[in-house]
């Protein structure tokens, strides 16, 4: 019998680690705090009605240039080796892993972010993913970042999903991706994808996990009573399932509730494949 496809999907900011990747070096190097850059970042939103994320990424691009730092992939991967994650981060896909392999499922992990792929690229933990969706620039033949390329806002996060259903790896895709495609020809059911996320940012992705039969997971950093009751509100209005502080040891509730998901899926998986 084949083994099934869990998809472990993952935001970034505020799920893995805690706060926004710019804020672990990349504000530091232009001089800055992140309390001003993100009110900068805001008021540049609001006064021009125009994306948070294209606001942000238009900020980035500014502030280094006015320093005369270059922005080249190289770069923000640099800036990524610097994020901090939350604990039991760095230990977490072997673990799920080996215990998928136990269980008889593959598991996979992908990334699903409002951030900048470069900037995950270039973190300890960048090798564990099937594939990064994220925002990332356009580059000039000099290598420097000159335009944003992909934005991904709290919609628009959900076409990654789709995406991830049918095996197709191209943020840029737009043909593949709105093909009709028979249930069984597609590659990670709904019902095989966890989602975890931590804020009202994720509810699209949430909403659409849950809709189609997944299990979306919300955590909240245990040091943060702010986050901890949006997470709980998020439970309390049903866009998600599970609540879990976002600790990631062998020990911790979201590894025993990955583990309840994967010992459900492959339970139904196997029901099914009796069912042909």
């Amino acid at each position: 019998m084949k083994k099934p496809i869990v998809a472990l999907i993952y935001d970034f900011d505020g799920t893995l680690a805690p706060g926004n990747m710019q804020e672990f070096g990349f504000i530091q190097a232009m001089g800055t705090t992140k309390e001003e850059f993100w009110e900068k970042s805001n008021s540049l939103a609001v006064d021009q009605d125009a994306s948070d994320v294209l606001a942000y990424m238009k900020m980035m691009y500014d502030e280094a240039r006015a320093k005369g730092i270059s922005l080249r992939r190289e770069d923000f991967m640099r800036f990524g080796r610097d994020i901090d994650f939350f604990e039991g981060v760095r230990g977490w896909f072997k673990l799920v892993n080996d215990y998928g392999a136990a269980h008889g499922v593959r598991v996979e992990h992908y990334i699903n972010s409002s951030g900048l792929k470069e900037m995950v690229e270039g973190t300890a933990i960048a090798k564990e993913f099937k594939h990064i969706f994220a925002g990332s620039y356009i580059y000039n033949e000099a290598g420097e970042a000159v335009w944003p390329g992909i934005a991904v806002d709290y919609t628009n996060k959900t076409q990654f999903l789709f995406k991830i259903n049918k095996g197709i790896f191209s943020a840029r895709d737009s043909k593949m991706v709105n093909a009709s495609t028979a249930e069984n020809k597609k590659r990670v059911p709904f019902s095989h994808m966890i989602y975890f996320g931590d804020g009202e940012t994720d509810v699209p992705s949430m909403k659409i996990v849950g809709m189609f039969g997944g299990n979306p997971i919300a955590v909240f950093d245990p040091k943060n009573e702010k986050k901890r009751a949006v997470a709980a509100k998020l439970k309390r209005q049903g866009r998600v399932r599970f609540v879990a502080p976002a600790v990631y040891t062998p020990e911790s509730k979201a590894y025993k509730l990955v583990c309840a998901i994967i010992d459900k899926i492959y339970a139904d998986f196997v029901l099914q494949e009796f069912e042909k």
